[in-house]
């Protein structure tokens, strides 16, 4: 249910338990106040409109009395030397809506409330079977660290390897033919002699 009411030249749509701001009423806080001044009363699809008001009538309770923000006016005129500035605070009512056409809201039924069931003991969890860290492969028996050698990384190393060269001997005992060999399979272009793998390979060898 609503109501459409006018106050201090005003005019409001409210409803039962609404808190409004009204232009300033001569009343205390805390005082009743009756709003005779009623153009509309709508309840569902039943709408009263007064012509201009209607014999009804709407109950507020006075909250509070108060001054609004304070507003800025300036004015200026251009070129004639005029510029006054003022301040403005409207000073108001606050209202609540206690009832419409006599009509107080109604109560609503306190919801029965309803049994909350035991919660149950959470079962233990049981422990999750440890996964074990993935072993790292076991590099073969015997094998170098090709990586020593300046001019061979991990790439190469992976290449050699393939071709089951593993060892810093194997390089260390290369032929000429290896060596053409072994640059033509793996597109080196002059790199073994060029970086003195045999040399290398010897040295780390006998370390």
């Amino acid at each position: 249910m609503y109501a459409v009411i006018k106050t201090g030249g005003k005019q409001y749509r409210v409803a039962v338990g609404d808190k409004l701001k009204v232009e300033s009423l001569d009343v205390q806080e805390g005082d009743k106040v009756t709003l005779d001044h009623v153009l509309m009363i709508g309840d569902g699809d039943s709408v009263e409109v007064g012509t201009p008001t209607l014999d009804k009538t709407v109950d507020a309770t006075v909250l509070s009395n108060g001054r609004g923000k304070k507003l800025r006016i300036v004015k200026f005129r251009r070129r004639q030397n005029s510029r006054t500035r003022t301040g403005h605070r409207q000073n108001y009512t606050e209202l609540e809506i206690t009832a419409i056409g006599g009509k107080a809201a109604a109560k609503k039924a306190a919801a029965p409330k309803k049994a909350v069931a035991p919660k149950k003991a959470a079962a233990p969890k049981a422990d999750a079977p440890k996964e074990s860290a993935p072993k790292k492969a076991a590099e073969p028996k015997g094998a170098d660290d090709l990586s020593k050698i300046s001019g061979i990384g991990p790439v190469i190393v992976g290449k050699l390897e393939a071709l089951g060269i593993t060892t810093f001997q194997q390089i260390a005992d290369f032929t000429a033919d290896d060596i053409v060999r072994i640059d033509g399979e793996l597109n080196f272009k002059g790199r073994i002699d060029r970086d003195e793998w045999v040399k290398q390979a010897t040295e780390l060898a006998k370390s």
